[in-house]
């Protein structure tokens, strides 16, 4: 195949599509490249339809090669394994603008891969794999009504920023991700610092003009290049049934959708399938017959909701369901909230650790490691099924990190609060909206924990049921059932403030600014509502952290002496560790975290590391121990591998004609810093404190020690310290006392 190759300049850089090079028997495949970071998608399906599927057997999977930044993955093996988080998020970022844009009737196995290639570490390749996707389905056979273009959008020192690089995003108060068509924008996300929904209004717009040129790009390349489209299959209704079982259940339907009680609700629900297969079974299979039926379920609750602003149970349009939260439900755990809204319950639970228990990350991004974490559970039992307990599911990955991006903005430094931070919400019953539901029940449980959140935060997702007409009616605080049967599923988290984390799916071709305009609007009522409701339970963070999580305790050492506190191997350190029980994580920069259940350990800790890193200065007073006897005097170890010389002239304020006289090894003695020379040697004296306390306690009535000559350097050249000349005369006064030791 020739190779076709389209550039652009797009947020001041070229963003450029190529194919035909590589992967020549993909149906389709393109490479894009933006600064220095290129991936490959793909696309492949099958010619054979599969059987037995009422869906689109769509897959997307994104490969991270760590060679693409240089990098050699860590672990035995040495290879890529089962995909990092950050390469999950990137599958479902791709697949939820294209889905929809795919034939709701297919019913092929499609498969999409992107393969990072090269990573610069600034241009983030998650966005390259949704052009990517886009234009290789624009290429293939399949038939695709997009393409679509993706932009990031930055807001930064008040300006909105078209794909701004990855380490700007660090300083940046919005990082929106924004995928559109030519008409309307079909997906939203983005993480925030409280931001107002009139700027995230101003930025969905920015981006989507941006996104034109984007489809520009691709259609030059699918004129040049594309592929035939094989026709759309079709799945034709039987209008016989349809009417029949309009005539017999629509009625039912609408008495049904009244029901206030959900399992009162589902009962009669079950009841009428049973009579309506009853009566069609004769005639029709008993597949036909529930998909009649569940369109004609689909279409009375849409009309309703459109025609009558009549939900499900006779909620309001703007209604909320009924909350309820409550904290500190286990004893022994650091931290718990539990929300309930309606069905819909989450209970979730924090624990603190040091900070060496921050997960380290292993991946293309340009972050190693973070230190607050947010795992969300989705059991069977939460929806009443029986299901295989396993590995996480994708689903469960992102309602996870949907909920950690609302919840990190309000998270104290590391520099104030030294702990690693991890929140479990375990969702124990599931009616709609869990994501937002572990976003509330994890804020509840932050506070509860003590962690001094800047503000509390509540999530809340909102639908949208659309009609033939134009007509549209957005809904607040989604419930399953609608949510199944509705075409909008927006998610929005944040504080009083602002919002801090925004997700948007449709299973439209794409939603109107207005649609998006009035779901901010109406959400931010509802979300400030919520809010309040949580005030009642707890509304300020507890003074202190759980009696049963650590104690974090930060201290500065000169980063010149971490190496005295590691030691050789760790030796050191580990021995601290043991000694004090205690955990301890030295940063490069010289800063000391220690963590421990009590004040006491934390306390023996600092001494042990600071005696460790403290200089010794002239002037200072130890207790050290003798550790070496020498001729001219006796080795003394004031701190923990600092050693100084007590000179046999300054172990006594008398003469003493033998060091062994005066002081053993073993022996503590209390020993005066006279002196440091210039290659860092101590001189130590006990003559010096003898005799500042024999001054405090008696009066002197001997001045010989000041008439005596001075000292001068002899001996060995090498040893440079002072020793007395043997010939010169001393007279002790033996009426002083001597200098308390272990063996005086």
């Amino acid at each position: 195949m020739e190779p076709h190759t389209f550039n652009y300049d797009i947020g001041g850089r070229n963003l450029i599509i190529e194919t035909g090079k590589l992967a020549g028997q993909a149906n389709a495949a393109v490479t894009v490249t933006y600064g220095e970071t290129v991936v490959l998608v793909t696309v492949c399906f099958s010619r054979e339809t599969r059987e037995g599927v009422d869906f689109l057997p769509l897959t997307i999977d994104y490969e991270e090669r760590l060679y693409a930044a240089g990098k050699i993955p860590g672990g035995f093996i040495r290879r890529e394994g089962r995909p990092s988080e950050a390469a999950i998020l990137a599958c479902r970022q791709t697949d939820r603008p294209i889905r929809p844009l795919l034939p709701k009737t297919w019913r092929s196995e499609i498969q999409i891969i992107t393969t990072v290639l090269s990573a610069d570490q600034e241009n983030d390749p998650d966005i390259l794999s949704v052009i990517g996707a886009s234009a290789a389905l624009s290429l293939s056979e399949i038939p695709f009504e997009g393409p679509v273009g993706a932009v990031n959008v930055g807001y930064i020192n008040g300006e909105l920023v078209l794909n701004p690089l990855l380490p700007q995003l660090e300083e940046s108060q919005l990082d929106l991700v924004v995928v559109s068509t030519r008409e309307q924008v079909i997906m939203v996300e983005a993480g925030a610092k409280e931001i107002s929904e009139d700027i995230v209004m101003q930025a969905i717009r920015f981006a989507h003009e941006a996104n034109q040129d984007i489809i520009k790009l691709q259609e030059q390349l699918q004129k040049a290049a594309g592929k035939p489209k094989v026709p759309v299959p079709v799945i034709e209704e039987n209008p016989e049934l349809v009417s029949e079982m309009a005539a017999i259940a629509d009625s039912r339907i609408a008495e049904i959708l009244g029901i206030t009680d959900r399992n009162s609700r589902e009962n009669a629900m079950t009841e009428l399938k049973t009579e309506v297969l009853g009566k069609f079974a004769e005639k029709h299979a008993e597949k036909e017959v529930l998909e009649a039926l569940d369109a004609r379920h689909r279409h009375i609750l849409r009309t309703r909701v459109l025609d009558k602003n009549q939900r499900i149970g006779g909620r309001g349009i703007t209604e909320i369901r009924p909350i309820s939260c409550e904290v500190g439900l286990l004893p022994r755990t650091h931290g718990s909230g539990l929300f309930s809204r309606g069905l819909t319950q989450v209970l979730t639970i924090t624990t603190l650790g040091s900070t060496r228990k921050e997960q380290m990350l292993d991946g293309l991004g340009i972050e190693e490691s973070k230190r607050f974490m947010h795992h969300y559970n989705f059991p069977g039992f939460s929806n009443g099924e029986v299901r295989r307990v396993g590995s996480t599911s994708r689903r469960e990955t992102g309602h996870g990190a949907l909920a950690e991006r609302a919840l990190a903005p309000m998270l104290p430094d590391d520099e104030d609060f030294p702990y690693t931070i991890r929140l479990v919400s375990e969702v124990l019953s599931s009616n709609g909206s869990t994501s937002m539901a572990s976003v509330c029940a994890g804020s509840l449980s932050l506070m509860d924990a003590g962690i001094p959140v800047k503000s509390a935060v509540a999530g809340i997702a909102m639908g949208l049921i659309t009609g033939d007409d134009g007509k549209f009616v957005v809904l607040t605080d989604l419930e399953g059932q609608e949510d199944f049967n509705g075409d909008m599923d927006f998610k929005i988290a944040g504080t009083r403030q602002g919002i801090t984390a925004i997700q948007m799916d449709t299973k439209l071709k794409g939603l109107s600014m207005e649609i998006i305009e009035k779901t901010l609007s109406q959400g931010k009522e509802g979300r400030l509502f919520i809010l309040d409701k949580m005030d009642q339970t707890i509304s300020t963070s507890r003074a202190e952290v759980s009696r049963y999580a650590p104690r974090m305790t930060k201290i500065k050492i000169d980063p010149a002496k971490i190496g005295a506190v590691i030691g050789t191997g760790g030796k050191t350190i580990r021995s601290i560790i043991e000694e004090t029980k205690t955990t301890i994580d030295v940063n490069d920069d010289g800063t000391v975290v220690i963590g421990s259940v009590d004040a006491e350990s934390t306390q023996k800790a600092i001494a042990i590391i600071e005696s460790l890193t403290k200089d010794v200065e002239v002037g200072d007073v130890y207790t050290g121990k003798v550790t070496r006897i020498l001729d001219f005097g006796a080795m003394v170890e004031v701190l923990p591998g600092k050693e100084g010389l007590i000179h046999i002239s300054e172990l006594a304020s008398y003469r003493v004609n033998k060091v062994e006289d005066e002081v053993k090894i073993g022996d503590e003695v209390m020993v005066k810093v006279i002196g440091i020379d210039n290659m860092g040697r101590v001189n130590l004296s006990r003559r010096a404190l003898f005799e500042k306390d024999s001054e405090r306690t008696a009066t002197r009535t001997d001045n010989t020690r000041n008439s005596r000559p001075p000292y001068r350097r002899s001996g060995s050249p090498s040893s440079g310290y002072q020793q007395r000349d043997r010939q010169r005369p001393y007279r002790p006064d033996r009426n002083q006392p001597r200098y308390p030791s272990k063996h005086s």
